[in-house]
């Protein structure tokens, strides 16, 4: 491939990466109005199911099995179990939390998984990104404000979210190839309905059947919610990982846009703060690894 070409295609990936933030957080929005609206657990079983179908006849177009023997045991088991707990932590973060703040924690996630697949994986990690990592934690702690009278603790909901997160996406990473990624989604989804119904025993809460608008809702959930799913992982393989994963960050400021135009919200200067520091470390990491790549012999 030529320089070139390289270029164009990272240019398309990182609109296409931008896309797809874009739609993750107008999904965001649906989410928190169904959640405050309908039981959260509800709300992920049946956005489980209904995103499960979809994925399900991808699969099977692809000729990809989802009922496996692997799906059900070693680390695709275990990646879905924590596919399940984030999205179980999220949802009621999205219902009880400010917008803001839980899009704002939810940055850190790329910088747990860096920290993590230092810890767990053995990836090297130098000590300028050991920096960076600790500079997004006081990021986290500037949004929570522990020391604060104010204090929300549903915060650490999203911390509790970004930490399984990361879990997530380090077993992603020693997952076997020969298993599709519309295989791994589908598992995912369908992993969200057991993981609703639990949360809605767990609430003591029932089934409420949604009226036309909340159907509308989480209609529109679903729809963005693949839409953007779609987007990020064509713009993955489409481009260099080094230069489109950092564009993951404008998930946030349209997360703020709609959630200040949306929602009324009006983020504190201390949210602010701690979002940049987390995502300027972030970024921070990234460079660092494209330019440990660029001077590695190997590429």
């Amino acid at each position: 491939m030529t320089p070139a070409s390289q270029a164009a295609d990272n240019t398309r990936a990182a609109l296409l990466m931008v896309g797809s933030m874009a739609f993750f957080a107008v999904e965001d929005l649906f989410l928190k109005r169904s959640a405050e609206a309908l039981p959260p657990g509800q709300v992920l079983a049946l956005t489980g199911a209904a995103g499960a179908c979809v994925f399900w006849a991808l699969a099977a177009g692809q000729r990809q099995p989802v009922l496996s023997l692997e799906a059900v045991r070693g680390v695709a088991l275990w990646r879905t179990l924590a596919e399940a707990a984030a999205a179980m932590l999220y949802i009621v973060a999205l219902a009880l939390a400010p917008l803001t703040m839980t899009s704002a924690l939810l940055q850190a996630s790329p910088l747990v998984v860096v920290a993590g697949a230092a810890l767990f994986l053995g990836e090297k990690v130098g000590w300028r990104r050991w920096v960076s990592i600790l500079v997004g934690f006081l990021g986290v702690l500037v949004i929570l404000k522990p020391w604060d009278a104010a204090f929300d603790p549903t915060g650490l909901l999203t911390v509790a979210c970004v930490i399984v997160l990361a879990a997530r996406d380090l077993l992603t990473r020693v997952m076997p190839r020969r298993i599709g990624t519309f295989q791994v989604a589908t598992w995912a989804y369908l992993g969200l309905v057991p993981a609703g119904v639990a949360l809605m025993t767990g609430m003591g809460q029932v089934f409420v059947w949604p009226t036309s608008g909340q159907w509308a809702g989480l209609g529109g959930a679903l729809v963005s919610g693949l839409f953007g799913y779609y987007a990020v992982v064509a713009a993955m393989r489409l481009g260099e990982v080094s230069v489109v994963a950092p564009f993951r960050y404008t998930r946030l400021v349209f997360a703020m846009g709609i959630a200040v135009v949306f929602l009324g919200e009006r983020p504190e200067p201390s949210t602010l703060l701690g979002a940049a520091l987390v995502v300027g470390s972030g970024l921070y990491a990234f460079a660092r690894e494209r330019a440990r790549k660029r001077a590695s012999p190997t590429g």
